[in-house]
């Protein structure tokens, strides 16, 4: 049986007027395991946003194939976004709906059963501490309860699939530890949660692995403790450092 999320040979090109043809995302492979926390890091430019944008139908590749949960990107980009839930810090909320609201319609735009919205809409509410704002529109509520609503949002019709594309970008350390720790649950539901981060405190406390990306290319794919072991570095900063200037004397 095939991995829940699968990537092969994925490529994405841009072609600009000053420099020509860019290579965003070059011949990407990688597979993601059923509850794991599969981390995609690399610095900006590298290649994160657009692999998340392609595997969400955001983007169509130019080449190449990735499925989630058995259905393709690009022939099937219904049953993709319905497996799949995507956080992105850039995403922006309704500000004139509630929190309720929100959750409500995120859960019937991506098919979640009707007449079982509602108490899903509720178990929410509950679980992420948001009673006490649930009527409030989202242009009131602080940057942590937006976060939460996002989160909220994200899993509203229970997805098996999650992408997080660098979350928590902009938060104070308080607000980044409570999404780490909603992300951590997530995973032990049996979530498999693909978590795109240039920050890599995060990557060592929450990935099971660890793809190294740069200039579009996979350099590395590892446990942490696989990379330590293949590297002979302890530190997570010091092994992606040796990649990438592995891989940029190659490029």
């Amino acid at each position: 049986m095939n991995e829940p999320v699968v990537v092969r040979n994925l490529r994405k090109t841009f072609y600009d007027e000053g420099r020509g043809e860019i290579k965003a995302v070059d011949a990407v492979n990688f597979d993601c395991r059923e509850g794991e926390i599969f981390g995609l890091l690399g610095a900006n430019g590298a290649g994160k946003t657009t692999t998340l944008r392609m595997l969400s139908t955001i983007l169509t590749p130019t080449s190449g194939t990735a499925t989630i949960m058995g259905h393709d990107v690009v022939s099937s980009p219904q049953g993709v976004r319905k497996n799949l839930g995507f956080y992105s810090a850039t995403t922006a909320l309704y500000p004139r709906l509630t929190t309720r609201e929100t959750i409500d319609f995120f859960a019937r735009i991506n098919q979640y059963p009707a007449d079982l919205v509602p108490e899903r809409v509720e178990h929410l509410i509950n679980r992420f501490g948001l009673t006490k704002y649930a009527d409030a529109r989202i242009e009131k509520l602080s940057s942590g309860m937006k976060q939460k609503v996002s989160i909220a949002r994200t899993i509203a019709h229970n997805p098996s699939i999650l992408i997080f594309d660098e979350p928590t970008v902009g938060l104070d350390v308080l607000n980044a530890l409570d999404v780490q720790e909603s992300i951590s649950e997530l995973r032990s539901e049996g979530k498999t949660i693909i978590f795109s981060t240039h920050i890599m405190s995060e990557a060592e406390r929450l990935c099971d692995r660890i793809a190294i990306i740069h200039a579009g290319q996979i350099l590395a794919c590892d446990t942490l403790a696989g990379l330590r072991q293949s590297t002979q570095q302890h530190y997570l900063e010091d092994i992606f450092v040796l990649y990438v200037k592995a891989g940029q004397a190659t490029i």
